[in-house]
């Protein structure tokens, strides 16, 4: 940093203003990817999921809570686990600012984990959260849409995600998931999200990508390697040199 190049004030406006083409080119790029994204057809969900949330048992169709249109973000949190995942916690910190506005453009958000509703809402009660967080811990949810190890992958160490069969080196994985009701009650599965899909939703990483040093995460073992629980900065340092482990009260998870 300290060696980068300076230039006078029009050379910089100069270069600012050819970068500008850039910038509005992905921006129009952006905006044609997610028109594509609201043509991708459509799954009805034939399955009846019941979750376990604040006022009780709830169908998948419930939680639309009157909206036709639902965002699911797949929490990673299992059932024997202390806390939740630190980089999903650094997602979960954006939430109830945008709640707030989804609802006013007809979509209802809900966070779901397969731990149960007590140790989420012991962990959500910690953070500080409002947003609504259901179990899934009843239910084959979690596994239908790829965020858990079913018995198999367990085994074998093998994972459908992302699309893909991969590894993952834990048996709970970030995604998110969104659904449509039409006006018979019908649900339909319109799109999910995993591994850096998820990258938009983090508006810290956003601010970051337009600081000097960026997100700053070359030199990391992996790259959340630096993310802690919003209660766990003060006096935290980060490890270059750490190792991704199941997030059993660790500091570390997924990329």
């Amino acid at each position: 940093m300290e060696a980068h190049k300076v230039v006078s004030h029009d050379e910089w406006i100069a270069a600012r203003r050819a970068h500008l083409a850039d910038e509005k080119a992905f921006t129009r790029a952006r905006d044609a990817l997610s028109r594509k994204r609201r043509e991708l057809p459509w799954e009805r969900v034939e399955k009846s999921y019941v979750f376990e949330g604040p006022n009780g048992k709830e169908t998948l169709a419930d939680l639309f809570g009157g909206k036709s249109q639902l965002i699911v973000y797949h929490f990673m949190l299992g059932p024997d686990w202390e806390e939740g995942c630190p980089s999903c916690s650094l997602l979960a910190d954006h939430f109830d600012g945008a709640a707030v506005h989804l609802a006013q453009r007809d979509v209802a958000f809900v966070v779901a984990s397969r731990a149960p509703l007590s140790q989420i809402e012991a962990f959500k009660r910690r953070m500080g959260w409002r947003f609504k967080w259901v179990s899934s811990f009843a239910s084959d949810f979690n596994y239908d849409y790829h965020v858990s190890a079913s018995a198999e992958e367990k085994a074998t160490g093998k994972v459908t995600y992302n699309y893909e069969t991969t590894e993952f080196p834990s048996e709970e994985r970030p995604g998110a998931s969104v659904f449509f009701k039409n006006a018979a009650g019908d649900v339909f599965h319109t799109y999910s999200a995993y591994g850096r899909g998820l990258d938009i939703l983090i508006g810290a990483y956003n601010l970051l990508d337009i600081a000097p040093k960026g997100r700053d995460e070359a030199e990391l073992a992996y790259t959340m390697a630096w993310v802690r629980h919003h209660d766990r900065y003060d006096g935290a340092g980060v490890d270059p040199a750490a190792t991704y482990k199941q997030p059993k009260g660790t500091d570390s998870c997924c990329d």
